[in-house]
């Protein structure tokens, strides 16, 4: 039950995102870095699991950026030549010169691209620029019920906002652990600001929102199919479902970074350990500098990384910022 945490409300960094992603942590899976040509200006990680080799979150070097999150759409068919991360792949991957804009890419991803049997999904996506008169271009959103460019809803589109995602569509405030993000998103900004901070606490007091754990713990003999009704619960998700890692407190795990992830797409998944295998945190100050921190809790054998492939930190200037 992965989660997105977004906000414009500090003052030093007009936007913030915070991302859990939750996942069998024996799916294969590529550490943050700068992918290949063509595609050399983009920054994320991947999923190895799939040919398509799609992302659940990434950023350019010209300040687009985009998440998705997926939930199950009881009732929908979907297409297995189909890939979710490849929504965000088709964002990011068009080129920097691009004309395309929000309604454009939209249509494509509609029209073209074909959305509606891919499962369920919300994606944000958009391009990060400096505030003009406290104004900002704003993240869309979109899922696979969207059925045109016109009406896509626009969030983060002036100062002082906070928001947040998880597997449900946007702005389903039922989720204890959305509403949970979001207050304690809130909070870690204010304290940051009041104590005026350095950079480096700041990020480690977002790490920590991400690593809150309040979930029950399973019963004996209950099914994780049932217990996934308590994931929506807590932040972070400990270790659960498998045989081959106790479950323990979310300060009992040692959050990490970047590992060399196998490509190897006939891992078994969909069973096993469930939680959460990566954390990111990225930071846009007031003058477009990004930074860019991924944590990897555990690798493709669902295992904690060594600790010298525990983190992963990029920073870079966005092209076009003031623009």
């Amino acid at each position: 039950m992965c989660i997105t945490l977004l906000s414009t409300a500090h003052p030093a960094f007009p936007f913030i995102l915070l991302s859990n992603r939750d996942e069998f942590l024996n799916r294969p899976t590529a550490p943050a870095h700068w992918w290949d040509a063509p595609n050399e200006h983009v920054l994320g990680g991947r999923d190895l699991q799939r040919s398509a080799r799609g992302t659940w979150l990434g950023i350019t070097k010209d300040g687009r950026i985009a998440n998705l999150t997926n939930f199950r759409d009881e009732g929908e068919e979907v297409a297995r030549n189909k890939s979710r991360g490849g929504l965000v792949t088709a964002y990011l991957a068009t080129p920097p010169v691009s004309e395309w804009n929000d309604e454009t890419f939209v249509k494509y991803l509609v029209d073209d691209l074909g959305i509606h049997n891919v499962g369920g999904f919300t994606l944000l996506f958009g391009e990060l620029r400096a505030s003009k008169e406290g104004s900002l271009p704003g993240l869309a959103a979109v899922s696979n019920r969207t059925s045109s460019a016109q009406g896509v809803r626009k969030i983060a589109t002036k100062l002082g906002e906070t928001h947040g995602l998880s597997n449900s569509h946007f702005g389903d405030a039922t989720w204890p652990k959305v509403v949970h993000g979001e207050q304690l998103l809130q909070k870690a900004i204010a304290a940051n600001v009041d104590r005026d901070e350095p950079e480096e606490k700041f990020i480690d007091s977002l790490f920590d929102v991400l690593s809150v754990d309040t979930l029950p713990r399973p019963k004996e003999d209950e099914s994780f199919q049932t217990y996934t009704k308590q994931l929506r619960n807590s932040i972070m998700i400990p270790p659960v479902g498998g045989q081959g890692i106790i479950s323990k407190p979310a300060d009992k795990v040692a959050a990490a970074d970047g590992t060399d992830t196998p490509d190897n797409g006939e891992v078994k998944v969909g069973d096993g350990i469930y939680g959460t295998q990566k954390q990111t945190v990225i930071l846009v100050n007031t003058e477009g500098h990004v930074t860019f921190v991924e944590r990897t809790l555990y690798d493709g054998r669902a295992q904690p990384p060594p600790a010298d492939q525990q983190t992963t930190r990029v920073e870079f200037d966005i092209e076009g910022w003031h623009r």
